[in-house]
């Protein structure tokens, strides 16, 4: 009894024993994994802080770029340099630091980094680990090559200031593209408006075809010889043909306009410039929309071909309207019926904001946002500017001219800097050539043959030098930067890519580089801005050389699409039937009957002195006196109404205002006024 007792006491200690032991492993157990927990995340935080301060050195990189480009701009300007452009200095400027990110700055591999080996048939977007229980989630960033492995880290740094396409799409593009339109010249525009729309359309299309059958056959010689790595399809050499066709330019027409060249070949190559950007843009997505029946997706088939065509049409149209509309039925009227000028921040925010809208209400609808914010910036700058505070007017414009700025020239720099932090490049010296010869060959093809074809319907004839002009001034830039970048996952589009880096750097360097000599080569005239006649006079649009489309739009516009939209032109009590009255009423705004003897509505920055006035809105006369009120509406003998828009068209930009009792005339274009006509009936 005695030794059993013991016994049991004996066992009872081990295996109280037992459970201390087992109680103090749980404990240390859990204080080793609560400490690792804590490790981990106090790592966790550290790579957090690490990787947020390389993202500011990242940033702070492309801002000193922008800082230095502006300083040397100024030093250029200052000395009156005008070999280099802004957009070819910054893109030099990214060369060398391109250069000292790729060869001078390494970063110790990291020993935690571990590769491991699985079989998957595609590479997933987001990959799910599991490490001791814990799953974490990791997301795809690109493909290293086998050789690039151990520099893993170095990529890593590379790729921080490598962009996410999208950024250019819907944060860079937008202002530059709603810039253009906003500060477009719309005289100069709609004088040279079919010669325009032709080389924009047409010249862009036979440009990208021609580009794509030349390229295809390179690529069929590259395939002979064996310097094709990869495929390399016939609709992929279209593809590189649309991007390549649009032009950007900038520096060009900013020299253009620094000299005062004349103001048709300004505006030819301003309106085709702002036009086939958003064409190549529609016409590469409606290639890359081809698809034709059957397994391969590369054969020529007529259906396929027809549809890829009214997908162009069909998106094109359905951007220009959307684009329009929503300006149309949004913007002018919140600013026309709402006492919103008396709050000029909140009407620039707003208009800023509703003009961004519009890009990304198209890219969400499934249409091309650079066509609707384009026609969107037209739109604005002909209606809803008319309704804005002055003040509003000057902060739209110089806002969107900021932006603009720093949106190219960041553009620019980023080009330069990619040619050495971009991956994947593939560079073919056949290719190269090849992409060289037919970019000429394409221009060649879009200026001349057109050019023939519109002086015999022309007027005033497009000359030989101005063509030459046009040729030498087809520089790329950053639409087709834009459009090349933004898909890269081929080899295919990774060839594109290279070679069109090299593209816009010879087009910036050379040719916009020599613009002076070429202009002083073909022996156009600067200094002057105007289009001078052979009798030494300066000419002025007439009413043979006004399109008579745009004439009865403009007659339309002018009486009844800005009375309702803005506080400028006729009222519509004057314009509409008598049956219409309490309609008119209701749309006309109480400024519509101030600003009654107002003939233009555009921007207004030289004032004149107080005085009478006598204006005419089709076949009726409005004068007005000193203080601003209407003292007569009877017709105007012998004035029709073509002979009245003639007169209006005469003074184009340069518009009259009454605010008050004072006469705003505009003077953007910096052309002298007319002097007065003894038949109208104008006193100032």
């Amino acid at each position: 009894m005695g030794s059993k007792w013991k016994f049991s006491t004996a066992e009872g200690a081990r295996r109280k024993l037992s459970l201390c032991l087992l109680a103090s492993l749980s404990v240390c157990f859990c204080v080793c994994g609560a400490e690792d927990s804590a490790m981990e995340n106090i790592v966790t935080e550290k790579k957090a802080e690490e990787s947020h301060r390389q993202d500011s050195a990242d940033l702070l990189i492309f801002i000193l770029l922008l800082t230095l480009t502006i300083l040397t701009i100024w030093l250029f300007k200052h000395r009156r340099f005008r070999f280099l452009h802004e957009t070819g200095l910054a893109m030099i400027y990214g060369l060398l630091v391109g250069v000292v990110l790729r060869y001078g700055i390494h970063v110790p591999r990291d020993i935690n980094n571990v590769t491991l080996s699985c079989h998957v048939n595609s590479s997933p977007a987001t990959l799910l680990v599991n490490v001791s229980g814990k799953f974490y989630e990791y997301t795809l960033k690109g493909e290293i090559s086998a050789n690039e492995v151990s520099d893993v880290q170095d990529n890593e740094m590379l790729r921080k200031v490598t962009f996410d396409p999208e950024v250019f799409f819907n944060i860079l593009l937008p202002p530059i593209i709603f810039h253009a339109g906003y500060s477009l010249k719309r005289r100069h525009f709609f004088r040279n408006m079919g010669s325009i729309l032709a080389f924009a359309f047409v010249g862009t299309v036979v440009s990208c075809f021609i580009i794509g059958l030349l390229m295809y056959g390179c690529v069929m010689l590259m395939k002979q010889i064996g310097q094709l790595g990869g495929d390399f399809f016939f609709t992929d050499c279209l593809f590189f043909g649309a991007i390549v066709s649009a032009t950007d330019p900038v520096t060009v027409l900013a020299i253009f306009n620094e000299l005062q060249v004349d103001f048709d070949l300004y505006a030819l190559l301003f309106g085709e410039s702002v036009l086939n950007d958003a064409v190549a843009v529609v016409l590469s997505s409606s290639i890359v929309a081809y698809q034709p029946e059957g397994d391969n997706s590369h054969t020529f088939e007529a259906m396929a071909v027809l549809k890829s065509f009214g997908i162009f049409l069909g998106v094109f149209s359905g951007s220009f309207a959307l684009g329009v509309a929503t300006v149309s039925l949004t913007c002018p009227h919140v600013t026309k019926f709402t006492k919103l000028r008396d709050f000029q921040l909140l009407e620039t925010a707003l208009f800023f904001l509703m003009s961004w809208s519009t890009f990304l209400l198209a890219e969400a609808c499934g249409f091309t946002g650079v066509v609707a914010v384009l026609f969107c910036g037209i739109t604005q700058a002909h209606y809803t500017y008319n309704n804005l505070s002055p003040e509003s007017q000057d902060r739209t414009k110089q806002l969107f001219e900021l932006l603009n700025f720093l949106a190219e020239n960041f553009i620019f720099s980023y080009m330069g800097l990619t040619l050495f932090t971009f991956q994947n490049h593939v560079f073919n010296p056949i290719f190269i050539v090849g992409a060289f010869l037919s970019v000429f060959l394409g221009r060649a093809a879009n200026i001349y043959p057109l050019s023939f074809l519109l002086n015999l319907g022309r007027r005033n004839k497009i000359s030989s030098n101005f063509q030459h002009m046009m040729m030498f001034a087809g520089l790329r830039g950053a639409m087709t930067f834009a459009l090349s970048i933004r898909d890269t996952a081929t080899y295919a589009r990774q060839m594109m890519f290279s070679t069109t880096l090299l593209v816009v750097f010879f087009t910036v360097w050379i040719c916009g580089g020599g613009t002076t000599q070429m202009l002083s080569c073909q022996h156009i005239r600067s200094g002057v801005f105007l289009q001078i006649g052979p009798d030494g006079i300066e000419r002025r649009s007439t009413k043979q050389e006004s399109a008579w489309l745009f004439r009865l739009w403009y007659n339309f516009d002018h009486n009844y699409l800005k009375p309702i939209l803005t506080h400028s032109g006729p009222p519509l009590t004057a314009t509409l039937p008598a049956c219409c009255g309490p309609l008119a009423r209701c749309l006309t705004s109480p400024q519509a009957y101030e600003n009654e003897g107002q003939l233009k509505d555009d921007d207004s920055d030289l004032i004149l002195n107080d005085g009478n006035i006598s204006l005419t809105y089709g076949d009726i006369t409005v004068s007005t006196d000193a203080t601003g009120t209407r003292t007569s509406g009877q017709p105007v003998g012998g004035i029709n109404s073509d002979e009245a828009l003639d007169r209006e068209l005469t003074f184009g930009d340069h518009e009259l205002v009454i605010r008050g009792t004072r006469l705003v005339l505009p003077m953007d274009d910096s052309e002298p006024p007319l002097p007065r006509d003894p038949r109208h009936h104008r006193e100032l």
